[in-house]
């Protein structure tokens, strides 16, 4: 299906040209993206919405089911490292819990979740999912063992460490204008001309929001027109008898099974979401695309991912002068302004397939090549084995650990306080993205080790084979891994 789709982020203007050319329409469009396009953006309220998560590295799709299919699908398909989850707490959906611990500011709530993808979901019938719930967005006091009914806020993407945002209050529709239980109108915007006006909106369009709802029109009103106002207004209408319905047909709160899992299916899902991940041949794809609607500096998407400074850089080397296509993407002068550099700490965040980051630790970069190598070493601590090599890990050990942008393997090496080395691990994944603090990519299971004796063994195809059969792996991108793991393999 086609979609009216609201674009926001470091990707807008990619994206923009994208969703246009597969026959979308792009709404409420950003100054910038009205000067870089010769099309008549509308201002009727969006099916879905697309904006850039807060650290810079993906998109959330939010909105209408059949839509949010349809894009998630399409943005996948930007590169072959792309990857994309399900969010099984799209904003608006409404859940039941139990607060399983309390906070300073706030709650943390076990939701029950239908269909959570990905490993620790507890299978249909017992998923669930933490929340936040801030003590400000409930009327009484929360306790742990509580249970309660909550709306989702904002959702939160699986490769970072924050949950979803909860609030103890019901809401429906948004963007122009939402209801919620009460009486009058509220206008959120601080123009009192502009406030007096929507104020008698409603008697204007002859809408009334369903019993016991108040209309709260937003900010984005003041500017839209009589139609999309109607629109939004119709669509809001819709959403609060929708949950008006779904309220009454879920009766009292959810209660703990036998297990600890939540009983009961979701109160309400009004809208689908999906979470997309953009690798680094994902971030040059999208490169392309912007730059047939503005100058893009090669490596564009992938500077402005690295940090909010680096973003800033960007702008200001475009708006000074006009960037040649067939450059090299600039290693050297990034790292030269941003980091990392020599004496640096650098974190290695590991992504997993299933969405998941971990954080393997932090080093020391040793050193910093233009070509795009960073080294770093870590000091490792006494106990068990090193995985993989099965060979014991003492305290004093060190790991280097050589990055190389845009490659689709890694090698750490481990050696004794004499330099012994105790074997070396080659992480097959994503290409390497190195960013001021932290090399990123997403590992793809399949590894190369090669042992204090010189064997050498490939391993955890399975692992491998099991991720593509699941999905959470597309089969381009565990054919190049098994290239890639073969080849290492030869070569050592």
């Amino acid at each position: 299906m086609t979609a009216a789709v609201r674009v926001r982020g470091i990707y807008a203007t990619a994206l923009t040209r994208l969703l246009l050319d597969a026959g979308h329409e792009v709404v409420d469009a950003s100054p910038p993206i009205r000067r870089r396009f010769d099309e008549a953006f509308g201002d009727a309220p969006p099916d879905v919405r697309v904006e850039t998560t807060a650290d810079r590295q993906g998109v959330g799709v939010h909105g209408n089911p059949e839509a949010v299919a349809a894009l998630r699908e399409r943005l996948a398909g930007v590169g072959r490292d792309a990857l994309s989850w399900r969010d099984p707490t799209p904003p608006g959906t409404v859940l039941d819990g139990e607060v399983t611990e309390t906070l300073g500011g706030g709650a943390v709530v076990a939701l029950r979740v239908d269909g959570v993808e990905g490993e620790g979901a507890g299978g249909r019938g017992g998923a669930t999912a933490e929340g936040y719930l801030p003590y400000g967005s409930v009327d009484d006091r929360v306790e742990t063992g509580d249970p309660v009914r909550v709306r989702v806020d904002a959702s939160a993407a699986p490769w970072t460490d924050r949950r979803p945002e909860v609030d103890g209050s019901l809401r429906a529709g948004g963007g122009l204008v939402a209801l919620e239980p009460g009486s009058g109108t509220r206008v959120d915007v601080r123009d009192d001309e502009a406030a007096r006006e929507l104020s008698g909106m409603l008697d204007l369009l002859g809408l009334e929001p369903p019993d016991g709802w108040r209309a709260i029109w937003k900010p984005p009103a003041v500017d839209a027109g009589t139609e999309a106002l109607e629109a939004g207004l119709e669509r809001a209408v819709a959403a609060a008898e929708g949950l008006d319905d779904a309220v009454d047909a879920a009766g009292g709160i959810g209660v703990l099974g036998d297990r600890g899992h939540l009983r009961g299916e979701p109160v309400a899902s009004p809208n689908a979401g999906a979470w997309v991940w953009f690798g680094r041949e994902s971030r040059f794809a999208l490169d392309d695309r912007r730059r047939e609607a503005t100058a893009t500096m090669p490596g564009h998407h992938r500077v402005k991912a690295g940090s909010a400074d680096a973003s800033a850089g960007v702008d200001l080397a475009e708006a000074l002068c006009e960037p040649d296509p067939d450059a090299a993407f600039p290693f050297g002068v990034v790292t030269d302004a941003f980091g990392p550099r020599e004496g640096d700490a650098l974190r290695i965040d590991h992504g997993k397939p299933d969405g998941r980051l971990i954080t393997l630790g932090e080093g020391t970069v040793t050193e910093v090549d233009p070509d795009g190598a960073v080294t770093v070493e870590r000091e490792m601590t006494g106990g068990g084995t090193y995985d993989g090599l099965g060979t014991p890990r003492e305290a004093g050990d060190v790991a280097e650990t050589s990055l190389k942008e845009g490659r689709w393997w890694y090698p750490t090496t481990y050696r004794g306080r004499d330099g012994t080395v105790r074997g070396t691990y080659v992480n097959v994944c994503t290409p390497v993205e190195v960013f001021p603090d932290a090399a990123r990519y997403v590992d793809l299971h399949v590894d190369v080790v090669k042992r204090p004796d010189g064997t050498v063994e490939r391993v955890d195809d399975d692992e491998l084979r099991d991720a593509a059969a699941a999905g959470d792996v597309p089969e381009p991108l565990a054919e190049k891994a098994r290239s890639v793991a073969s080849a290492l393999e030869n070569a050592l």
